[in-house]
């Protein structure tokens, strides 16, 4: 970076600024925010106002499904049941119990039938159905003491979860001599919601004092320490705004809300921290305020900036995938890494230069200060400094003990299975869960485990039969009831449900969802159920995963290119970056689907990992690995441009990163580990899955192994061919305002003043 002296009009002290400034990027912007931060400042309350206004009551307008491609054959047959048989498709069951006196007892069946005929008679309920209207033996339990009323509630999932909350408290509760409670697909995934919203409001409720905390630990300053905290609560309002218009052009799934917490603080802290940081080395240089400022965006802003749009890539691969699921992951994380980061790049610096000197007011660290060690004449913390210099002299040893660690503690990843999300993920208290393990346990067969073979166009009697022996006959299945015939001629709709061996999305069921679809037909056919819609989803993420891999790796070799200018380092960084992520992959497998510590963090293991989750916690991962791999990057580069020297800059970039990067991986890990406290797993495994790889990558990769490998690649770690030296030559982005060593004269006559650095 450049030399920081006093400020003068040449160094951009007046009106017109420096002509560093004035070339840079953004120094208009600069410019204004430096001079005029309190009108700054009052246009950013007037839209924080605004969006607390618009996202209010996002969360009632989010869907608790999305896990489906809309496109798979599951999804049509799922559409075309609903709508030619609605009541072979319920998703409300009203479970009957009628206790000692058995569902048979004639006042038992009165009140049920009473039940029954007062839900059919409900606006929007439809396809009604009871053990005591059909007698099924499926609707019975095997003890004789409950049965089921069985419904279908429609319209879209949130009009349908509206109609439910109106008339659930009717029929909960005693009912003369029986109790009811309520289940099925829609009030499990209402339930869900609800669940959702109020571990969200605890999570916030424990990151936000324990957050305040680490950052007055770290800053010092009790002042400095509530600045990251207001850029990440406007960052999470205006997200909300964004994600209040989505939903009304798709759907968005409440998940999404959880993301849009972690991210909008851990962001919001890890830019502030290096924002503040180079802002108080510069007023220790000797600068103003107003020049602090100017020289804070134009060095580190442009990393922040960097940083945010590499963040942005790799939570933008989710768009390619159909499930909503996984889009509103990217709606959410898009909006809230650039809105964290214009906070940083707007309110932060205006904040700063309203405030002066005054940002280190309130250090309650004043007197551990006086009695702890001194920055080294680099301005490094000594600790790390030492670390640095012990990692470049044991550099392979790091490497390949690093490497093998990694690649050991994600080996559980190879046996994982992947499954459905269901009643499971909710606490065994959960109501609908509890009606769920009561059809599971006690009634005939798995109630949710049948697959339905739609079968549409003309046919005989015999043709329907004939081909009901043939599907009877195939490997795995173990019932095959119906044809249910409506309909005539062309138009004509019939089904056939069907019993797999073994669970409901077990590899028996999926096996036999492949032979149900190339079983021959007179009519055509396609399938749905449970195990129908995760082969469908396995496939849509197969077919698409390599195009969202594709995008992350070409998108971070480009950007990294950008900073840098080698070739070598961005492919060091996807391979270090994917290294990372092996310990929070593992340990998904190990502990949520083989259920070690289940007990201790209060989780149902089912045997599988939802689909969609590794999808979704890789794009995190990575694009938070490669935000503190941009700010070790452009201060390893900064220098190495400065000096010349390679393994000097590996170790001041180490040096001078270490505690910085440390201490926002530690924030960012609290706050997700906030997150994982929530009672549904899959946000619990989201939230202590993507801690661990925080962790892992600050404390293991970017401390030990990056350094290490460095060391070990040489000065061959800045080559890049002639064409590409040029191109970046022309379009790089890098954080130093001075040319490279190379220009002239020694490293030393070249070296900056220390305090200038950030």
């Amino acid at each position: 970076m450049s030399e920081v002296k006093k400020a003068t009009p040449a160094q951009g002290g007046g009106p017109g600024g420096s002509p560093g400034e004035r070339r840079g990027p953004g120094g208009g912007w600069t410019r204004f925010v430096t001079a005029r931060p309190r009108l700054t400042l009052l246009v950013a309350l007037v839209l924080t106002a605004l969006a607390v206004l618009a996202g209010g009551g996002v969360a009632d307008r989010m869907g608790s499904g999305g896990w489906e491609d809309p496109a798979a054959e599951s999804s049509y047959a799922t559409a075309a049941l609903e709508r030619e048989f609605p009541g072979s498709q319920p998703n409300l069951l009203l479970l009957v119990d009628a206790g000692k006196a058995g569902v048979d007892d004639p006042a038992v069946a009165a009140e049920a039938r009473r039940l029954t005929e007062r839900l059919a008679a409900e606006p929007g309920v439809e396809g009604v159905g009871s053990y005591w209207a059909g007698g099924s033996p499926a609707l019975r339990s095997e003890d004789g003491t409950k049965a089921v009323v069985a419904a279908r509630i429609a319209g879209e999932e949130k009009e349908a979860g509206a109609l439910l909350d109106r008339i659930a408290p009717a029929y909960r509760g005693t009912h003369g001599p029986v109790e009811v409670t309520l289940g099925g697909d829609l009030a499990v995934r209402h339930e869900m919601q609800t669940i959702i919203q109020e571990d969200l409001l605890r999570a916030e409720l424990i990151a936000l004092p324990v957050t305040l905390v680490l950052l007055v630990m770290v800053f010092g300053s009790a002042v400095a320490a509530l600045l990251p905290l207001g850029v990440g609560i406007v960052a999470i309002l205006g997200t909300n705004a964004v994600l209040r218009g989505i939903t009304e052009f798709t759907d968005v799934s409440v998940f999404a809300q959880n993301l849009t917490t972690a991210l909008g603080l851990g962001l919001a802290i890890d830019y502030a921290l290096f924002v503040v940081r180079r802002y108080r080395e510069e007023l220790a240089a000797g600068a103003d305020p107003s020049a602090a400022v100017r020289t804070t965006l134009r060095t580190a802003g442009r990393t922040v900036l960097f940083s945010a749009l590499t963040v942005a890539v790799s939570l933008a691969a989710m768009l390619v995938f159909p499930q909503y699921f996984l889009r509103s992951f990217a709606y959410a994380g898009i909006a809230v890494v650039l809105l964290a980061a214009a906070a940083a790049l707007t309110l932060l610096p205006a904040a700063l230069v309203l405030l002066g000197h005054r940002v280190d007011a309130l250090d309650l660290r004043r007197l551990l200060r006086r009695r702890a060690p001194g920055p080294d004449d680099t301005g490094a913390a000594p600790g790390w400094t030492r670390a640095a210099g012990l990692v470049m002299r044991r550099a392979p040893v790091f490497a390949v003990l690093t490497t093998a660690g990694l690649v050991l503690l994600g080996l559980p990843f190879l046996g994982v299975k992947f499954g459905t999300a269901d009643d499971r993920q909710l606490p065994a208290t959960a109501t609908s869960r509890i009606v769920q393990e009561e059809l599971r346990a006690g009634f005939p067969g798995d109630p949710g485990g049948a697959l339905t073979v739609l079968a549409e166009g003309a046919a005989t009697p015999a043709e329907y039969g004939a081909y009901r022996e043939r599907i009877a006959a195939l490997d795995g299945v173990v019932r095959v009831d119906g044809p249910v015939v409506s309909g005539a001629g062309a138009d004509a709709h019939a089904y056939y449900s069907v019993v797999p061996d073994g669970p409901a999305t077990g590899e028996g069921a999926q096996h036999a969802v492949g032979e149900l679809r190339a079983a021959d037909a007179p009519f055509t056919t396609s399938v749905t159920g449970q195990a129908a819609v995760l082969v469908d989803s396995k496939d849509a993420i197969g077919e698409r995963l390599p195009w969202a891999a594709g995008i992350v790796v070409l998108v971070t070799l480009l950007l990294v290119f950008l900073l840098t200018g080698s070739v070598l380092i961005p492919v060091q960084a996807v391979v270090l970056n994917a290294l990372s992520l092996t310990a929070m992959f593992g340990a998904v497998v190990w502990v949520f689907q083989d259920g070690h510590l289940s007990g201790l963090l209060g989780f149902t293991a089912t045997g599988d990992i939802e689909t969609t989750l590794p999808v979704l916690m890789f794009c995190v991962a990575f694009g938070l690995s490669m935000d503190y791999g941009v700010f070790l990057l452009s201060r390893i580069k900064e220098e190495y441009d400065a000096t010349g020297d390679h393994e000097g800059a590996v170790r001041f970039g180490l040096a001078r990163t270490g505690g910085l990067i440390t201490a926002a991986a530690v924030i960012l890990a609290v706050v997700m580990v906030a997150i994982g406290t929530s009672r549904v797993t899959n946000t619990k495994m989201l939230g202590l899955g993507v801690a661990l790889a925080v962790l892992m990558d600050a404390m293991v990769v970017r401390s030990l192994l990056v350094p290490a490998v460095m060391k070990l690649t040489g000065r061959l770690t800045w080559w890049a061919p002639g064409p590409l030296r040029r191109f970046h030559d022309r379009f790089g982005i890098s954080e130093s305002e001075q040319p490279p060593a190379t220009a002239a004269g020694t490293p030393e006559e070249r070296r900056e003043p220390v305090g200038a650095r950030g």
